[in-house]
């Protein structure tokens, strides 16, 4: 069975192995999840979890509509009437299989139904981009809007005074074991993480995966990190190379490897969007080479 962290107050976690969901206790039956973590491999543990300790999920408020954050929306919402409520972008992305689509451009249609169909529900209190709170179930959470990561990622924090922050920002150990972090927008996602030094909570719950009362360091070696994977990839960028060329790069470099088409969409997607950022930050250009686009480093 999974463990049960307690935080502060109301406010606790459920260790997955892989990742902390956050939940607030609203009385002794039920709480208010921050995320609902995978289908496959915890749901049914989740469940398990929540029968065990006569828990129901009264709401869940998402940080992000990624597969392992958003995955037991519409099972939880089915099996326990429970209210949903992430951000604008984030309710888009998930309420259809046709928007999933426009998100993982790269997949077919079925792929796409059949890699993250999960997240697809309907959501019942949308959060504004400019909102800074949100009301469930008569509980006010505060709410960070730190876009990067994914375009409506949101932090949340509970009245204890515990600042949920998602994927903001990852630990040590991730950092450790992850070849190239996910970044969908870099550039922002570097902004977000510097805004966070403005937020001043007692305790910070980190998705994968940790709870710590100071965030300054951690901020700070989460850029050089992300900053530096970009500087290894423009390294690699050693004339005009197609997206492919460069892929085969970053394959040999950090071996990397990769045995199906659905790991092959996943590091082709987080390679392109540092290629955006080094487009962006005018560190390479678009080029046409005999009919191909091609990606140059600016002398």
């Amino acid at each position: 069975m999974f463990e049960i962290l307690h935080v502060k107050g109301n406010t606790y976690c459920i260790d997955t192995g892989m990742t902390y969901i956050p939940f607030y206790k609203v009385n002794q039956e039920d709480i208010i999840l921050l995320d609902s973590g995978w289908a496959r491999g915890e749901r049914e543990r989740l469940v398990e979890l929540f029968d065990f300790h006569h828990m129901r999920v009264s709401a869940i408020i998402n940080t992000h509509s990624h597969i392992d954050h958003a995955g037991n929306n519409a099972y939880f919402k089915s099996k326990y009437n429970c209210i949903i409520s992430m951000s604008a972008f984030s309710a888009s992305v998930c309420s259809s299989a046709t928007h999933l689509k426009l998100y993982y451009n790269r997949y077919t249609i079925s792929g796409v139904k059949k890699q993250y169909g999960d997240v697809i529900c309907d959501t019942d209190i949308i959060i504004d981009d400019h909102q800074t709170s949100v009301l469930i179930c008569g509980i006010k959470f505060g709410v960070l809007h730190t876009p990067g990561h994914s375009p409506g990622h949101i932090c949340l924090i509970t009245p204890d005074d515990v600042a949920y922050l998602g994927d903001a920002l990852i630990t040590d150990v991730v950092m450790t074991g992850t070849k190239l972090p996910y970044a969908f927008m870099l550039d922002d996602d570097l902004k977000s993480k510097l805004n966070l030094l403005h937020l001043k909570c007692d305790r910070y719950i980190i998705a994968h995966k940790g709870v710590v009362e100071d965030i300054k360091d951690l901020v700070q070696e989460n850029i050089d990190y992300y900053t530096g994977r970009a500087k290894v990839l423009l390294r690699l960028i050693t004339g005009p190379m197609t997206i492919e060329e460069i892929l085969k790069a970053i394959v040999k470099e950090w071996n990397i490897k990769i045995q199906s088409t659905a790991k092959y969409h996943v590091v082709e997607r987080m390679l392109r969007y540092y290629v955006e950022y080094l487009v962006e930050t005018g560190a390479i250009e678009m080029m046409i080479d005999d009919g191909f686009l091609k990606y140059v480093r600016v002398a």
